[in-house]
Parts: structure tokens; C-alpha cells; sequence
């Protein structure tokens, strides 16, 4: 937990100090939920682990499915609005912001055909996915990507890319720091 904190006040200058982030951050709390449900989602207890996650959607705002994996120092920065699809994979040290999506693209018909198959997205290590941002489909997005404020992402994305625009371009490679909303100290010229 120590470990999980630290990362956080390492990735939000807004974090002044752990008890803040326990007791103020919603993604802190969505997280620690989602643990407990998806215990009791391996444990094959599926209503209560559904339940857990309707309680931490009803005050976090943020969903995510009991059966997402999720690796360490998940940041979901505010939060309002997160959703995280049932199959959906993240890896160590994400940083996703409020009203992103990882979700499916199959139609909600023929669900049958579409139980215990891959539909969600899979993040890798160190994924920064910036506000908005759609990132759609059984794709994986690789290690040290940046996915842009309001992309649209639904083919999978190469490790180090920058992922921006309606459908989502790779513009680049993370070689300096990212800007998740696309401000630099020069974009006021």
C-alpha cells in the first residue's frame, strides 16, 4: 500500500501528502473495491462481486469490472466517469484520467457467442491514457504509450508510441515527457 501511495504523489503535483490521497482520491478508493470484488469474482461469487463494484461505481464514479486484471500503482486521476470493460488488462504503474473508456466493440446482440472471449483492451507497463480518450476493442496498447486527451484508439498501438486524434495516429515516440492534454510551456505563442 506504502509502495502504491508513493506512486501516486510521485505522478500528481496536486498530492500533498498519503492521508490525502487515501481519504480524497476516488481512484484510490476504486481500486481498493475493485480488489475486493475481483476476489470474490475468482472465487466465483459473481453477484456479490458486482455488488462491491455497483457500491464503488455509486461513490467513485468510476466502473470497473470485477473481472479486469489490474497490475500495480493503477493512478486514475479524478476519475468521474472511468469505465474498465470485464476483460479488460492493465499492467504496473497506468496512469489513466477521468471519462476514459476500455471497452468493447461487439454489438449487444449474439452475446452468447461473445462470453469468456477477449473484448476489451489490454494496457501495458507504464500506459498513460489522457482524458477522454476512448481506447476500444481486444487491442493491446504497448509498454510506454501515451494515448492523447480525447483519442479514439481501436488497433493496437506499438510500445513508446503517442497516440492522438479521431481515429487515433501514431505522431511519435515518447522520448520527452507527455503532455496528456497537449500542453507544452511553448503553446502559447
Amino acid at each position: 500500500m506504502n509502495s502504491f501511495l508513493e506512486s501516486i504523489i510521485n505522478r500528481d503535483p496536486a498530492a500533498k501528502s498519503k492521508l490525502s490521497v487515501v481519504l480524497t482520491y476516488p481512484g484510490v478508493k476504486a481500486v481498493f473495491f475493485h480488489q475486493i470484488a475481483h476476489f470474490f469474482s475468482v472465487a466465483k461469487f459473481h453477484l456479490v462481486a458486482r455488488m462491491i463494484s455497483q457500491l464503488s461505481r455509486f461513490l467513485t464514479g468510476i466502473e470497473i469490472h470485477p473481472k479486469a486484471k489490474i497490475g500495480k500503482n493503477l493512478f486514475i486521476d479524478h476519475g468521474m466517469g472511468v469505465v474498465v470493460g470485464e476483460t479488460s488488462e492493465i499492467g504496473d504503474n497506468v496512469t489513466i484520467y477521468h471519462m476514459v473508456t476500455l471497452g468493447g466493440i461487439s454489438p449487444s446482440i449474439d452475446s452468447d457467442n461473445q462470453r469468456n472471449v477477449k473484448r476489451h483492451p489490454t494496457l501495458k507497463d507504464n500506459v498513460v491514457v489522457g482524458s477522454g480518450a476512448q481506447v476500444l476493442g481486444p487491442i493491446i496498447v504497448g509498454k510506454n504509450a501515451k494515448i492523447g486527451a480525447n483519442a479514439v484508439v481501436t488497433k493496437n498501438v506499438p510500445e513508446n508510441a503517442v497516440m492522438v486524434g479521431i481515429p487515433a495516429k501514431n505522431v511519435g515516440t515518447t522520448t520527452e515527457e507527455f503532455k496528456p492534454y497537449g500542453i507544452t510551456p511553448s503553446s502559447d505563442e
